[in-house]
């Protein structure tokens, strides 16, 4: 590819007039409404680009390639991700006449493929980001050949800007990444540049074969695909090892393994031991992902080889500080498996993993209490079982604790006094999560009072409370239960919730009682082959249930 000539001189003024005469009478009428906006010509692109054109990188140079799209995560390095940078008041629910040609421009894409030389290339952003709104796949992939400045970094193109104030990094446009990424890859007129992709990569059962053609392309391809953060769900184990082998596990920062996924001891312990992972910041492992294997010999009371050549693979990620093991049995194990670790752990997350007293105590003691920003304890008898653990555990935790999450852990009426005491030096906590404890409206309006005190909290999710519940309803509850309450008795006690925080000055706290949780995307993207994998679960039971049968006759 001929190196094209710069045009230092050009401006946005130039790009509009040239786009004015192409432009159909439509777009034109588009454009022309937005005459009465403040055109951003002089001010700097959010993306760190200045407002003049940038000379192109030579094709020997080799470019970063930054894609972050959707999951938010810090690629580690020196430059950093970009700032968004706050937008001006007026241009809140705007766009600039400059977005607007670049649109027009996009919405023809044979009229874009003929300009792009012709394009001062600080505007090159611009028209990604109006292209990839559009889902013009075309364009896209003519931007992404002639990319002209030195780095490329998606979170901050998608982002909000002075521009257009719509925020797409959440936005998947698959047409865009996949058609765009995997022809350029195989496309042998490319290769003269050199481009390295930082990504983060969610993988199911649905797009594994493209992740694989993506992450090991048969020939030398003009873009290297580096995983910074890694993301699996409905895969089997085979396919994990697979698709984490060709993922460069050497680089990668993240490592969520998550609903889908049925891994046990064995599974994680081969994981760990084959690939290693040194630059590991954060591991999320699925649920039951330390039970023994089903063909294991059984092993004497308190040895667990395999929780213990786990435990030591963690010790040799020198840059753990983020470990979720929820939903797993660790009662007795909690100090094998965090105590060899080097490194203080930042986030623990330990929901429903049937703790014991042992455990309990352990983590109050360990040093990893000292430093926790983010704790999840759900479904322990915290006060009830383990409440000088407990208080101990959020005492060493208060200087550095932001999250606390606190579900079913059979809080009732009469551990309130604890549980506000035991909160009380938690003065940097921000977020405070409690749902599925039995509480009554008399009980949270004098948590909410103590809540008032805690002068960084900023969000709280609470449980329905009990009084809007049948008398004598069961805790925990199924989900069936759980949305049988009064709603109007429910409506009347929040607002009297909310009206004590605004008595006491604290509008800035955030309530809120997501019943069924938050939404997540990644489930809603998986919704099909979790059906798929629940008809599966269903199947399998069925046969079991049939053998059993015939063993009994």
């Amino acid at each position: 590819m001929a190196p094209r000539a710069s045009h230092p001189t050009c401006s946005s003024a130039c790009l509009l007039a040239e786009l004015h005469e192409d432009m159909p009478a439509a777009a034109r009428h588009l454009a022309q409404k937005q005459t009465g906006l403040q055109d951003q010509n002089n001010h700097q692109m959010t993306q760190g680009w200045p407002a003049t054109s940038l000379p192109k990188a030579s094709c020997s140079q080799q470019l970063q390639l930054k894609i972050v799209a959707g999951i938010h995560v810090s690629s580690g390095e020196s430059q950093g991700e970009s700032p968004v940078l706050p937008l001006p008041p007026q241009v809140g629910r705007m766009k600039s006449l400059r977005f607007a040609s670049a649109e027009a421009l996009a919405s023809h894409p044979q009229v874009a493929l003929q300009s792009l030389d012709s394009v001062a290339h600080n505007l090159y952003p611009l028209l990604f980001k109006a292209s990839y709104l559009l889902e013009r796949a075309e364009v896209i992939r003519a931007l992404l050949q002639r990319w002209p400045l030195e780095e490329f970094r998606l979170g901050a193109l998608l982002g909000p800007s002075t521009d257009h104030a719509g925020d797409l990094r959440d936005r998947a446009c698959r047409a865009c990444l996949e058609r765009t990424c995997c022809e350029l890859q195989a496309d042998p007129h490319a290769a003269q540049h050199s481009i390295k992709v930082l990504a983060d990569i969610f993988v199911t059962d649905g797009n594994f074969q493209l992740v694989v053609q993506a992450l090991g392309p048969a020939a030398p391809a003009p873009l290297r695909l580096h995983c910074l953060s890694f993301r699996a769900d409905s895969l089997d184990p085979s396919q994990l090892l697979q698709v984490l082998c060709l993922a460069g596990p050497g680089e990668l920062r993240r490592l969520q393994v998550v609903h889908n996924v049925r891994l046990h001891a064995g599974h994680v312990q081969q994981l760990l031991a084959q690939l290693h992972f040194p630059q590991l910041v954060s591991l999320t492992l699925p649920a039951k992902a330390f039970d023994t294997p089903p063909a294991c010999a059984p092993t004497t009371e308190g040895e667990d080889p395999l929780l213990t050549s786990i435990a030591w693979e963690l010790s040799q990620m020198t840059q753990l500080t983020e470990l979720s093991v929820a939903f797993s049995t660790l009662t007795g194990n909690i100090q094998k498996l965090l105590g060899p670790l080097r490194t203080p752990l930042r986030a623990l997350d330990l929901a429903n993993c049937s703790l014991n007293h042992a455990d309990m105590a352990f983590l109050a003691g360990c040093t990893h209490a000292a430093h926790l920003e983010v704790l999840d304890l759900s479904g322990h008898s915290l006060i009830h079982l383990f409440p000088s653990s407990f208080f101990r555990l959020l005492g060493r935790a208060a200087q550095t604790l932001r999250v606390l999450t606190l579900e079913e852990c059979g809080i009732e009426d009469r551990h309130l006094s604890t549980l506000i005491l035991a909160l009380s030096p938690c003065q940097q906590l921000q977020e405070l999560r409690f749902l599925g404890n039995p509480l009554s409206a008399s009980a949270l309006r004098r948590l909410f009072l103590a809540l008032c005190e805690l002068p960084k909290l900023r969000w709280v999710e609470f449980p329905v409370p009990k009084d809007c519940y049948p008398e004598g309803a069961a805790y925990p509850q199924d989900e069936l239960a759980m949305s049988k309450f009064d709603q109007q008795k429910y409506e009347l006690i929040a607002e009297d919730l909310r009206g004590v925080l605004l008595r006491a000055g604290r509008d800035d706290i955030q309530v809120s009682t997501p019943v069924f949780g938050s939404f997540d995307p990644d489930i809603q993207e998986t919704s099909n082959e979790l059906g798929v994998f629940l008809l599966q679960a269903f199947k399998t039971a069925l046969e079991n249930f049939s053998r059993a049968l015939k063993q009994m006759e």
